[in-house]
């Protein structure tokens, strides 16, 4: 792994790929142990751990949240030296974790992405954050792989509005045509990672294919970065309880 090219592609274009950070018998273990976290640790948490594409359906578990919270494997996991340095090195600074989420991109039925910037749901002043996605599966243009707007970091944060995908609650007003045509598509295999900054915009389709597209996605604040924690959690249960209203929780 090349830390410094990384770090160049991070810096300038809002994101970095790093192929092969895992191999395969390590994908593997992370691959069991996601298993083995939703058969075991899920049915015990609260409803807002998980997410459904139909709540009375659990084959169509679409998100996971917090799961570094609780269970040690995954705990170990995020906060292990190996993604903080990584994280430090990639952002210039020290970080914090926040959210270590699992994103289930359904086949044959797993929604859209819609485009959005992570720092729009994360109230930090400054907006230094980044999030690692770790492919579990082969992610390519067919199941919904990642698409990056490059160099959109550093051009500040989009306008926002609600949309009506669960677990993406926020998403750009004005993405348009210029947008659409200067996206990259990163495809990935089992234990590639990406690093995106929280301003870099980016999106990604549905998954009409009969394949699966599961990825990890590890969240972290910049040191330098104050979060508004009271109004975040304002956002937070707000949100919650109109999805519950909705009938998605």
């Amino acid at each position: 792994m090349d830390i410094n090219a990384a770090k160049r592609d991070f810096d300038e274009h809002g994101f970095a790929v790093l192929r092969g950070f895992m191999d395969a018998d390590e994908i593997a273990q992370v691959n069991a142990e996601v298993d083995r976290y939703i058969a075991e640790k899920l049915p015990q948490l609260p409803e807002t751990a998980g997410f459904y594409e139909d709540k009375n359906d659990p084959s169509t578990l679409m998100r996971l949240q917090n799961m570094c919270d609780h269970d040690p494997f995954f705990h170990a996991l995020y906060y292990g030296e190996r993604m903080m340095e990584l994280c430090a090195q990639l952002m210039g600074q020290p970080v914090r974790g926040k959210n270590l989420q699992w994103f289930n991109k359904l086949p044959e039925r797993g929604r859209e992405t819609p485009p959005h910037q992570d720092g729009f749901y994360f109230m930090l002043e400054p907006n230094e954050a980044l999030t690692l996605w770790l492919s579990q599966d082969c992610a390519d243009e067919e199941n919904g792989c990642v698409r990056y707007l490059p160099g959109s970091h550093r051009r500040g944060m989009r306008p926002h509005q609600r949309t009506n995908i669960l677990g993406f609650s926020q998403g750009i007003t004005d993405y348009g045509e210029d947008d659409l045509c200067g996206e990259i598509p990163v495809c990935t295999q089992p234990g590639d990672l990406i690093a995106h900054h929280s301003l870099t915009v980016h999106r990604a389709d549905a998954n009409p294919s009969a394949r699966a597209r599961r990825a990890l996605g590890f969240v972290y604040f910049g040191e330098c970065a104050t979060e508004d924690a009271e109004r975040a959690e304002a956002y937070r249960q707000k949100l919650y309880a109109e999805w519950e209203g909705e009938g998605k929780l």
